[in-house]
């Protein structure tokens, strides 16, 4: 998304609509990242150099780094056009309820998963066991 980045509820409501299309679909990939960011040239963060107090200085930072939140549909190169990309930017003291109302859509939107069929694989891992263990047989000796 080349525009900028979605305000939490409009990222909330797209993200719905996102898994909407994909339920409709029966099938498809939504893929959710999330990245801590950095807060450029206009901090201290960036300039500060590591000592032997503090080897690495960006791990306590005078204020809570913000977040970027990436959902995607999961189309290819192939198909680009057709790619939905959507971001929002959640700042350290609103991580809490961002959180909360994110779980809750996640898990309204995945609730029409299928489970994966693992039967096929689980009769091959049978078959596989049978061919590499059927020549030896074990013999239980008892002691008396």
């Amino acid at each position: 998304m080349s525009t900028g980045h979605l305000s939490n509820d409009d990222f909330f409501l797209r993200l719905s609509e996102l898994f909407d299309e994909r339920r409709r679909k029966d099938h498809g990939s939504i893929h959710l990242t999330q990245k801590r960011m950095s807060y450029g040239e206009d901090t201290d963060l960036e300039t500060s150099e590591p000592t032997i107090e503090q080897p690495f200085p960006d791990l306590s930072p005078s204020k809570p780094f913000p977040i970027i939140i990436r959902a995607t549909n999961g189309k290819s190169k192939d198909r680009r056009d057709k790619k939905i990309k959507l971001s929002t930017i959640v700042e350290g003291g609103a991580l809490d309820g961002f959180f909360a109302k994110y779980a809750e859509v996640c898990k309204l939107g995945m609730s029409g998963l299928k489970k994966r069929d693992r039967s096929k694989q689980k009769e091959k891992l049978k078959a596989k066991k049978k061919k590499q263990g059927g020549g030896a047989m074990v013999s239980e000796v008892k002691k008396g």
